[in-house]
């Protein structure tokens, strides 16, 4: 199984703000979409609760440290190691955030797909930065902004050295 990210970061690696995405950014969430469907998505469950629902088309699974919690449509885990275990016969599997959740994958991850925004938020969470030592740069895609993405940003794959 190979284990990977999907995420989006400003250019200071800022993630979010108040759980919630740092903007609304219509050709992250259809590229999201193409690359999650069909596969298992790993999340914490603030993330869960900042999304508002079950994402369709997908296995969701919600890492929670409450013993009794249950939420209709999703596999709750309270582990990262216990929800990566349930996909185990998985191709690939995405963990789709948060900072906690992103920070205790990174070990883990086999690759990572980035939307990198080249502009900066007022962001109050963060990705783990990563290095080129570590991570090799795959594919890169570039966008300038347009009528309804007013910043510039790049689709970039990384995977593990």
């Amino acid at each position: 199984m190979n284990l990977s990210a999907v995420v989006v970061v400003d250019q200071n690696w800022g993630i979010g703000k108040n759980n919630q995405l740092l903007v609304h950014f219509p050709a992250d969430l259809k590229r999201f979409k193409a690359i999650t469907t069909g596969h298992s998505i790993i999340m914490g469950r603030k993330t869960f609760e900042s999304m508002g629902r079950v994402l369709p088309n997908r296995r969701n699974i919600v890492i929670s440290r409450q013993a009794d919690l249950e939420i209709p449509g999703a596999e709750v885990t309270h582990s990262l190691e216990s929800a990566v275990a349930l996909c185990n016969q998985e191709q690939e599997v995405f963990i789709i955030g948060g900072a906690e959740i992103f920070k205790q994958a990174l070990p883990q991850l086999d690759k990572i797909y980035l939307t990198k925004i080249h502009k900066s938020f007022n962001a109050d969470t963060f990705f783990p930065e990563i290095t080129p030592e570590e991570w090799k740069e795959t594919e890169r895609e570039d966008f300038q902004p347009d009528e309804k993405t007013p910043f510039s940003y790049s689709f970039l794959t990384f995977q593990k050295q």
